[in-house]
């Protein structure tokens, strides 16, 4: 694992819900305080590697549950954007 990744899957477990709400309305998803802490529960309780295609699907599908599956496929286009970026 590299040091970018490490840095993602830090952030991801250092991140409160209310920063996972800023930013989600900063990218256009809207998503509660309610169900920002359940993805994030998601997150920590289930060490996914969103960096693995395979994971990322999986863990897509269990957000779809937790949110919509119209916020899931946003969130994966995003996170695939960014990862393009690095």
């Amino acid at each position: 694992m590299n040091v970018y990744q490490q840095l993602v899957r830090q952030k991801l477990k250092t991140i409160t819900p209310e920063e996972l709400v800023a930013y989600s309305h900063r990218y256009g998803l809207a998503i509660t305080i309610k169900q920002a802490q359940t993805i994030l529960d998601l997150a920590r309780t289930n060490d996914i590697n969103v960096f693995d295609p395979q994971e990322r699907k999986k863990w897509v599908r269990e957000l779809a549950k937790i949110t919509s599956p119209e916020i899931a496929r946003k969130a994966n286009e995003l996170f695939l954007q960014f990862m393009k970026k690095k």
